[in-house]
């Protein structure tokens, strides 16, 4: 078995077949359950797709090493239910995994589709993405937030993009920055972050303006790309006050 691709699901129904048809390349496919109460399982399963139940520790690392461990292939993919891999990219995978001298992993760049139109700016793009792996060399994920794979050998890079359709209204996005801001509040706390103050809370946010608004040229993206950005600078705010919070509580002593 050559080619595993690890999907990992929590309620996708909207956006998991689409994605399954997109697949055609693979070897093996797996659904990585973290907690699916819709139909996603019974849609993977119409299309061959193997379900791995997880109910674990709730962090995308725990998550991509259940797949990990699960498949069976030589080379392991990973792709989000919202992603979809052109039959360009399935090509040039299929001619790297055939590769001898191929590289340990691959990062493959990413075209965003954020709210109906697609982002040249605002960091969405290239956007690479470490994806595509040796199954022996991946040794695992670590990171509760913003998830890393820890792999022997050299990384290499796809010229190919896969397509994010980012299709969340503003409503999800903010119950989703809702959810891990809290994550990274208590991620700031275990590293002892300094006390928050007046100074600090500017900071941070001018930081995150700047570099939307002025480095990654968000305004290029028109109107959706000013939304989007000024959601970062809301969503990097939310984080630091839960931090305050928290450090009010006394929660870093």
């Amino acid at each position: 078995m050559k080619i595993s691709v690890i999907i990992l699901t929590k309620n996708e129904e909207k956006m998991i077949d689409d994605c399954l048809k997109s697949l055609g390349f693979a070897d093996e496919i797996l659904v990585v359950d973290t907690g699916n109460t819709d139909s996603t399982n019974s849609i993977a399963r119409k299309r061959n797709a193997t379900i791995i139940p997880y109910s674990g520790t709730s962090n995308y690392a725990a998550w991509r090493n259940a797949g990990l461990t699960a498949a069976k292939g030589d080379w392991v993919l990973y792709v989000d239910a919202d992603e979809r891999v052109t039959p360009l990219l399935g090509s040039e995978i299929m001619e790297i995994t055939k590769n001898e001298k191929a590289r340990s992993g691959y990062a493959i760049p990413r075209r965003n589709f954020i709210f109906g139109k697609e982002f040249k700016h605002s960091g969405q793009y290239p956007d690479y993405q470490k994806r595509l792996f040796k199954k022996s060399e991946l040794l695992k994920w670590t990171g509760e937030m913003h998830e890393e794979p820890n792999f022997k050998g050299e990384l290499g890079y796809a010229k190919n993009a896969i397509l994010h359709k980012k299709n969340m209204t503003i409503r999800e996005m903010i119950e989703k920055t809702n959810k891990w801001s809290e994550v990274e509040a208590k991620l700031m706390i275990e590293a002892h972050h300094p006390p928050m103050n007046l100074p600090r809370f500017g900071s941070a946010i001018a930081r995150e303006f700047l570099l939307r608004m002025v480095e990654q040229m968000a305004f290029l993206d028109g109107i959706e790309g000013i939304i989007y950005a000024i959601y970062q600078v809301f969503s990097k705010f939310t984080s630091y006050a839960k931090l305050y919070e928290m450090q009010l509580k006394g929660e870093n002593k």
